[in-house]
């Protein structure tokens, strides 16, 4: 039994894409309860990533339950992560990210975090978010948290986790999370702070019929922030 308004928890869902095609289909049917409206003031390419790279990073930034004004660190920073790190500064926190390019470090930089790096950040976080699917990240990020922090697993896949040391790792009462998909709700607040907040994806539109070329460029980290197939 799945509690209401937790909808992405429902053991028989069917995602499209995942568990059925159509993810690459220029036209869709969904029922309307499932449709977002998206702001006014984007066009259609620059407001693509804000739906479920947007939204699943940002339930995944509620999940971290980053206090206000707090530091929060980013692992990884794709299409999810560079916009959730929009949020979270416009909202006053310190974003410190940490991935191993250096288009997206610069960036990261660019759109104010307050480092960015392929090592570690340099203070203690109140909340982490993991993007890259790497598991050997789990325990570096939980060790770079303060007491009391929550580290966010945002990834579907992610590698084998390898053995925390619980005095280093865990103790002090430091959590980990999961994030599964999102909810409607997620999405309707998700687009409305992106719309007051003037978030804005920085974008590599690409033509549909290069799927798989973009795929392999997405794979090879050889695109900064979200890329978008058009039609």
């Amino acid at each position: 039994m799945v509690p209401d308004g937790r909808e992405n928890l429902c053991p028989s869902a069917v995602f499209t894409g995942w568990d059925a095609d159509g993810g690459y289909a220029e036209l869709a049917v969904v029922p309307e309860a499932f449709a977002y409206r998206l702001p006014d003031a984007l066009d259609d390419v620059t407001a693509a990533p804000l739906l479920c790279a947007g939204i699943v990073g940002y339930r995944a930034l509620v999940r971290a339950e980053l206090p206000p004004g707090g530091r929060l660190g980013i692992y990884g920073f794709g299409a999810s992560a560079h916009v959730v790190a929009q949020v979270a500064v416009a909202q006053g926190a310190a974003v410190h990210v940490v991935t191993r390019s250096e288009e997206a470090r610069a960036l990261a930089v660019a759109l104010g975090a307050a480092s960015a790096g392929a090592g570690g950040p340099p203070e203690r976080l109140d909340s982490a978010i993991l993007f890259a699917p790497v598991g050997d990240l789990v325990p570096v990020a939980l060790r770079a948290l303060d007491q009391g922090g929550t580290l966010a697993v945002a990834g579907i896949h992610l590698t084998d986790v390898p053995r925390l040391v619980y005095a280093d790792e865990l103790f002090r009462e430091k959590q980990v999370r999961s994030v599964t998909a999102n909810t409607r709700a997620d999405g309707e607040e998700f687009l409305r702070l992106a719309s007051a907040l003037g978030v804005r994806p920085s974008v590599s539109p690409r033509a549909l019929a290069e799927a798989d070329r973009v795929l392999a460029d997405l794979a090879s980290d050889r695109i900064t922030g979200a890329a978008v197939l058009v039609p």
